[in-house]
């Protein structure tokens, strides 16, 4: 089955992929875990798929408080057909960081963020007459994400996890899938509470790594509702 997402990215995050067999609402985006150590410390992350770009930076304005912010988007595709979609995503957080030791760090980030997506479906028009195929929203998601990290010059691997509040607005569109109106469905779901674990390995030079992240996403709302569950991405991570 060949998939094409259409979405808003974070980091952001947020997006919104559409599969040739039936939309999807919400993907996740890749997890910010700077390993912020020290004051003045800067840590930038360029990370993403062949779906998605995603940008990330981080400054520590103290020994123990430190800042972030995430930007992305979701490359415009359409499949023959016509069916896609587009977005984007920015958010902004501020952290707590502790050394435990010095192989080892706690951080956690209060994070928020607001975005935009739409998805055209021109092949369901046909079969719905009187309807345009299209949907849109604005996104916004804010919550927490604590992580540990383990860090050395050359290698680091950090666990981390988001649970965040994911809300839709603004909902417009005339769009028919498989008999349900998507702009009600859609106002019907509006709320979501969302935990998504990640796991982050960083190697390479001292400063610029390799970055890989797998995040999982579990929807404690709603199990059922239209989004991707998994989000393999990849990077590279500049540290000064």
């Amino acid at each position: 089955m060949k998939k094409q997402i259409h979405f808003i990215s974070a980091p952001l995050l947020f997006v919104i992929l559409i599969s040739s067999c039936s939309p999807k609402y919400y993907v996740p985006t890749t997890q910010n875990v700077p390993i912020i150590k020290a004051k003045g410390q800067t840590n930038l992350t360029a990370a993403g798929n062949s779906n998605q770009a995603e940008f990330q930076a981080a400054y520590g304005i103290s020994n123990s408080v430190a800042l972030q912010a995430n930007g992305g988007f979701l490359f415009p595709q359409d499949e023959n057909n016509g069916n896609g979609g587009s977005g984007n995503f920015i958010e902004l957080g501020a952290g707590y960081y502790k050394n435990l030791s010095p192989d080892f760090l706690f951080d956690i980030y209060g994070l928020a963020g607001i975005g935009r997506m739409e998805n055209h479906f021109p092949t369901t028009v046909t079969e719905y007459p009187g309807t345009t195929g299209k949907i849109s929203a604005s996104l916004f998601r804010f919550g927490i994400q604590p992580s540990i990290s383990y860090h050395s010059k050359y290698f680091s691997v950090s666990g981390s996890a988001r649970l965040m509040s994911l809300s839709y607005a603004n909902i417009d569109g005339s769009f028919m899938f498989q008999s349900e109106d998507q702009v009600a469905y859609l106002n019907s779901n509006t709320s979501h509470l969302l935990l998504e674990p990640a796991l982050t390995i960083r190697g390479g030079l001292e400063k610029v790594k390799l970055q890989i992240q797998l995040l999982g996403s579990a929807n404690l709302s709603n199990s059922s509702f239209k989004q991707e569950k998994s989000l393999l991405t990849a990077g590279l991570n500049f540290n000064f």
